[in-house]
């Protein structure tokens, strides 16, 4: 099975104020379905998964910037997932993958837009799982380092990348809330789940002028943040609203109370 996207157009009338809100006499309605498709064309169909993935997830949710959309283009989401899990890579939800989720396209796009990637930057991936997230900013960046603490995700995460040639990458082992400073500092840092606090230790490996992005809070009060360094005093601002699984290991620290 895999999931795609059609978009209707139907007939709209109303009053002129609502025609000019509407953009139009016509409105758009984008209708997900879910199709059975033979083995022998599952390649030319995961293409064509991916291309409605962008057009009906991604570019629906404002993302413009022609490097996210290019690099979710290019690297094939299903080869990241076990195989009873690949007919739903184009899916726009969350997928359990070993210890990790992978994030729905259009969160993770949202995401990576904010951090404004460039090709010169090196990039810290944390909780990378079986290392989509670290072949996505490949495309985008000089180098990313994928920081996984479960050590067999790690490994899926190291051999898929080896496997499909992301030569600009590497995975790292250790614990998600320290970083990896040993490689930093870096330009940007990536967080691959929903967050209670953020670690002091993250924002020190970040250069001046770096960007960290990451969702701060649970469920549907979660909100996606930027945090920027500038000449060694970082900032924070909102993005938007985000429900993304968390990440392990970032729970708030407990407070006494009096």
């Amino acid at each position: 099975m895999v999931v795609g996207c059609l978009i209707i157009r139907l007939p709209f009338r109303a009053s002129s104020a609502r025609r000019n809100q509407f953009n139009g006499s016509a409105r758009q309605i984008v209708v997900y379905a879910s199709f059975t498709i033979g083995e022998a064309t599952m390649g030319s169909d995961y293409i064509h998964a991916r291309e409605q993935m962008v057009d009906c997830q991604i570019r629906t949710s404002d993302v413009t910037d022609p490097n996210v959309v290019g690099a979710f283009l290019t690297v094939p989401r299903e080869e990241f997932l076990p195989q009873e899990l690949r007919p739903l890579a184009y899916c726009d939800s969350h997928l359990q993958t070993g210890e990790r989720m992978l994030m729905s396209p259009a969160s993770m796009a949202m995401l990576l837009q904010a951090a404004r990637i460039k090709d010169t930057d090196v990039v810290l991936d944390i909780g990378c799982g079986t290392g989509y997230s670290a072949a996505v900013i490949s495309r985008m960046c000089q180098f990313v380092v994928a920081l996984e603490s479960d050590r067999e995700s790690g490994n899926i995460a190291s051999d898929n990348l080896a496997r499909l040639e992301y030569d600009n990458s590497v995975v790292v082992e250790g614990p998600l809330h320290d970083g990896y400073p040993t490689e930093g500092p870096f330009d940007v840092i990536f967080l691959g789940g929903s967050i209670e606090e953020l670690p002091d230790a993250l924002l020190s490996q970040l250069k001046s002028g770096g960007r960290l992005v990451a969702v701060e809070g649970s469920g549907n009060a979660a909100v996606a943040k930027i945090w920027i360094n500038s000449d060694g005093s970082t900032s924070a601002r909102p993005l938007h609203n985000c429900a993304i699984p968390p990440l392990a290991g970032f729970a708030r620290k407990p407070s006494f109370v009096f």
